[in-house]
């Protein structure tokens, strides 16, 4: 069993939301879906109310895969074909509200290698260092690949790491794999919390929404700061579970 210890986190601008994964393909209905993938979506979009209410950062990764990529089965590779570049099943879900200043990183783009951590060739470590990002929050999918590698690299880079437990979920191929996961990211020294664990929650007025594959990565903005919008209390969020045990 998985304790979250509590601690009242207060968001500040050198703090960033990273959103692993919330594609098409692992979502219900997907090539690739982990089940009930879309019921964390709600967590995520509380959460990143949070992060642009208190101007800190949101950031989403991708899988952008070729069509010929080491991952898929055609390849020798353990995955059918998923988050293929510019298809559909590639798009994040338009359930996820992301804010026009999302920062879009995109993973496992070279079709021979495979690529679990959004640092892996990327340019996230760049990105967070230039914002000014000490410490990564991190939630989204899935709990035992791209979230526990992504969470791994981070430390080794020397970021605090929180991980949000009520907004990540593990596909669990083999029994345990999620459980290992965890252990692995509080062994190099990962924090978690749920939504019970931040301050007093607020409605951002108004979320500039934008469609989510309009999203692209501009570098251009990636240093911009964001308009600190309007603010108002609203009550706590009730906490979901969603991790599957082996």
């Amino acid at each position: 069993m998985v304790t979250c210890l509590s601690k009242n986190y207060v968001i500040k601008n050198s703090d960033a939301l990273l959103i692993t994964d919330i594609q098409k393909d692992f979502l219900p209905g997907g090539s690739l879906p982990i089940d009930d993938g879309d019921k964390i979506i709600p967590v995520l979009n509380d959460y990143i109310q949070r992060f642009v209410g208190a101007n800190g950062h949101v950031l989403a990764s991708r899988d952008w895969h070729p069509q010929n990529h080491v991952s898929f089965e055609a390849q020798g590779g353990p995955w059918p074909p998923h988050c293929v570049q510019e298809t559909a099943g590639a798009k994040f879900s338009p359930d996820l509200k992301l804010s026009p200043h999302t920062i879009v990183i995109s993973k496992a783009t070279n079709p021979e290698r495979e690529a679990y951590s959004a640092f892996d060739s990327t340019s996230l470590e760049h990105d967070l260092k230039t914002l000014g990002v000490k410490r990564l929050f991190v939630g989204g999918l899935a709990t035992d690949y791209c979230v526990v590698n992504t969470v791994v690299d981070a430390r080794k880079l020397g970021f605090e790491v929180v991980v949000l437990m009520d907004a990540t979920l593990g596909i669990n191929a083999e029994p345990g794999d999620v459980d290992r996961a965890i252990e692995t990211m509080q062994q190099n020294g990962a924090q978690q919390a749920t939504i019970e664990d931040f301050s007093e929650a607020v409605d951002v007025l108004p979320i500039e929404e934008m469609q989510p594959d309009a999203l692209e990565e501009k570098p251009s903005q990636r240093a911009e700061v964001k308009k600190k919008a309007r603010m108002r209390p609203k009550g706590s969020s009730k906490r979901i579970r969603t991790e599957r045990k082996g």
